[in-house]
């Protein structure tokens, strides 16, 4: 394959934004493409490809580079001379011979294959930080080496139709007609998976709002909130708002979706795609304080908690996730998660439901805090009517956990509890 050297040169530079600088890989890669705006199709897919491969494969990379396994992730011993080299063992791991790239001219090619056959620890070989392999063997037992091998492979394209302007079919039918090709996921109305990766922002279809890009794995948490038409429904942690424009397909439109988060960027976001979807059920307000949770105290017939969390269930879309996170984050969310679900509970209705939910596959992020705000609560006042866990899968997505807890209908309101 006949490699351009400008494009593996800002695949280093991405390196160095991601590794030194600590940016997130997806807006890295935006930013590179607005950078290069004359790069065809292959290049684009080989530079986006090569970056989330490195980056997904980072640790063992740098083990495959014969660099010291120590300073992997200290920022101050990653030199662009060595991340040449991680770039020269990820082309000869695939099979490639290397360029003849000055960068790369002092790397010795045959102690890849070597390096390769070394004994090393599971963590390595899986390229995640020690202490997250030792936290999933110990919170997944034996499910974990299963769930880790499908999160280091990349994620798919899953697109969900619009019900405001389409049917599944109609959109699949379309799509064919511009040249994309998607199949219908079972157990999973409105989804489509592509057959292959597209830039499908482009699509007439997109900007008319016949699909979201959702995975298959998150389109299943809106419909376990089991919404009807004309309710009250608060999405908290709305985030840009994928779930809330669900539920306003599965509430037919009628109705009214309050939409809520802290960051006024991502709510900006919402009333774009609200607009362009259809959905004018959707409000769109901003977390500034306690006050806000507040003044919706028993109003909602349903409401949606995606809370903050490691995000370990979407490390395929997401693989920088792993490099950044620490222990000391993991309780910090677990923390904030079990004072979002206490703080938020008192906004369902007696009668009402609330649906907790994480893109996590560690327990103590999922059904462990369950329990813990079930037990601390008045006897009666909340039952555990269903909970899911969607481990991840290279066919139907990420993995996400859900549970719907039912508030009892004639129980007394919750006592005012002091606001972290």
């Amino acid at each position: 394959m006949k490699l351009h050297f400008h494009l593996i040169a800002a695949v280093v530079s991405a390196l160095q934004d991601v590794f030194i600088d600590g940016r997130h890989a997806d807006k890295v890669i935006e930013h590179q493409f607005k950078q290069h705006p004359k790069w065809g199709a292959r290049d684009r897919r080989l530079f986006a490809e090569t970056v989330y491969d490195m980056v997904r494969w980072w640790r063992w990379l740098w083990h495959l580079a014969g660099l010291p396994e120590k300073a992997a992730l200290v920022p101050a011993e990653i030199t662009v001379k060595r991340l040449w080299h991680v770039w020269a063992a990820y082309w000869v791991n695939k099979g490639e011979f290397l360029p003849p790239f000055p960068e790369v001219s002092e790397f010795n090619p045959s102690m890849v294959a070597h390096l390769r056959e070394a004994k090393v620890s599971p963590a390595l070989k899986a390229s995640i930080p020690d202490w997250i392999y030792e936290m999933g063997s110990r919170e997944l037992g034996e499910a974990w080496p299963g769930v880790l091998e499908v999160l280091n492979q990349p994620a798919d394209v899953f697109l969900r139709a619009n019900a405001l302007k389409c049917t599944t079919t109609e959109l699949k039918k379309r799509l064919a007609d511009e040249g994309t090709v998607g199949n219908q996921v079972s157990g999973v109305p409105g989804a489509l998976r592509l057959t292959e990766r597209k830039n499908v922002f482009q699509s007439p279809a997109f900007r008319e709002g016949w699909f979201e890009v959702q995975d298959a794995a998150s389109q299943q948490i809106a419909p376990f909130l089991q919404v009807e038409p004309s309710m009250r429904v608060v999405d908290s942690c709305a985030g840009a708002g994928g779930k809330a424009l669900h539920l306003a397909c599965l509430m037919k439109n009628k109705g009214r979706i309050i939409a809520m988060d802290i960051h006024e960027w991502k709510l900006k976001e919402l009333r774009k795609r609200a607009g362009r979807s259809g959905a004018d059920i959707i409000e769109a307000r901003l977390i500034e304080d306690t006050k806000a949770i507040k003044r919706l105290a028993g109003d909602a017939d349903r409401v949606l908690l995606d809370v903050p969390c490691s995000g370990l269930g979407v490390l395929r879309r997401n693989p920088d996730a792993k490099w950044k996170l620490s222990p000391a984050e993991i309780d910090r969310l677990q923390k904030l998660q079990a004072e979002i679900l206490l703080s938020h509970s008192r906004m369902v209705k007696p009668g009402g439901k609330l649906v907790y939910a994480t893109c996590s596959i560690l327990p103590g992020e999922n059904q462990n805090q369950v329990a813990a705000f079930l037990a601390a609560q008045p006897p009666g006042l909340w039952t555990l009517e269903e909970e899911i866990t969607l481990h991840p899968s290279a066919q139907t997505g990420d993995g996400f956990y859900a549970a719907r807890l039912v508030r009892t209908q004639d129980a007394p309101s919750p006592p005012v509890q002091s606001e972290a």
